[in-house]
């Protein structure tokens, strides 16, 4: 009897063995979470939801799902993201549209979601149907948005917040407008193609030192160069490295958000000053943080490192004097 899908009887392959056999592959490989990533393979193929699989554990797969299968599983030991195979990822609760015009969301960006929306409402009220619940009146920037996945994440839960989003991508930035779409944001957020701030200077609500946002938020390639050698082969490989590797300190792009940044937040005194949120590498965290402390327009005494989900320094917060 075969052990691959594509050879052995029909019969013999249901739900329940190509399961097993993909997790086998998978942990041969070595790869992270092999029962998952088994699951995200076949409930794509079989167009189901990932807990449908176990109320179908005996259907038979037919020959075209097994050859399928066979493919991706193929494409998946020569360390092509499961995710950019399927076409989606989850992040903050929802799915979104990837491809490798952008980056797969990760765990440790929602560390800035997650910032936002407790900042928000500790600055602008916490109870239901308040300004920090809503987002009235809130308007942030995403710069280098990629797949949206902070944009929309952001606007689904603050339903009366609009954004601006960037990226010098154009191909990033169609996969972030079928996300809005996707998840009914798309009427509040208005995308921008352009470089680092350049799109947010040139725009109207920016010009002539307007400070129009309440958040200033990225997510920029930030891989130093000495650390490129230990990133894995299926980001290495398949995720745009435009994306991802942020020069000889990891600062190449970091430096002027932060540098400029501030000037497009909103000034405290009168109200609520705003709030730059940068995602760096852990080990350039610290340093980012010292930086953002000595920039004359922000407040040293705001300027900390949020630790993100797996305990490493990852996001530097700074709000507006």
């Amino acid at each position: 009897m075969s052990d691959r899908p594509g050879t052995a009887q029909q019969e013999d392959w249901n739900t329940k063995r190509l399961l097993n056999w993909i997790t086998e592959a998978f942990q041969k490989k070595g790869l992270e979470s092999p029962r998952m990533r088994a699951e995200m393979l076949v409930a794509h193929v079989l167009g189901c939801q990932r807990l449908e699989l176990y109320t179908r554990y005996e259907r038979p797969a037919s020959p075209l799902e097994r050859q399928s299968l066979r493919d991706l599983v193929g494409r998946a030991l020569k360390d092509e993201p499961i995710d950019y195979l399927i076409g989606e990822r989850w992040f903050f609760g929802l799915p979104f549209h990837v491809s490798r015009a952008v980056l797969v969301p990760r765990p440790s960006t929602e560390t800035i979601v997650e910032q936002v929306l407790l900042h928000c409402r500790a600055s602008h009220g916490g109870s239901p149907g308040s300004r920090g619940r809503t987002g009235e009146g809130i308007r942030f920037a995403d710069i280098g948005t990629g797949s949206g996945c902070i944009t929309v994440a952001l606007l689904k839960n603050l339903p009366k917040a609009t954004a601006i989003a960037t990226d010098l991508s154009a191909d990033a930035l169609e996969i972030a407008r079928k996300n809005a779409v996707r998840h009914s944001v798309a009427d509040r957020v208005e995308f921008i193609q352009g470089d680092l701030l350049a799109p947010l200077v040139e725009h109207p609500a920016g010009r002539g030192g307007g400070a129009p946002f309440d958040y200033l938020l990225s997510n920029p390639p930030y891989i130093p160069d000495p650390e490129w050698a230990e990133v894995p082969p299926d980001v290495k490989h398949y995720e745009p490295e435009s994306a991802l590797r942020g020069g000889a300190d990891g600062l190449r792009f970091l430096r002027p958000l932060l540098n400029d940044g501030p000037g497009l937040l909103r000034p405290g005194g009168e109200g609520q000053a705003g709030v730059l949120m940068l995602e760096t590498a852990a080990s350039t965290a610290e340093r980012l943080k010292l930086m953002a402390r000595a920039h004359p327009d922000l407040d040293p005494e705001t300027c900390r490192v949020v630790d993100d989900g797996d305990g490493l320094p990852r996001v530097v917060v700074a709000a507006r004097r």
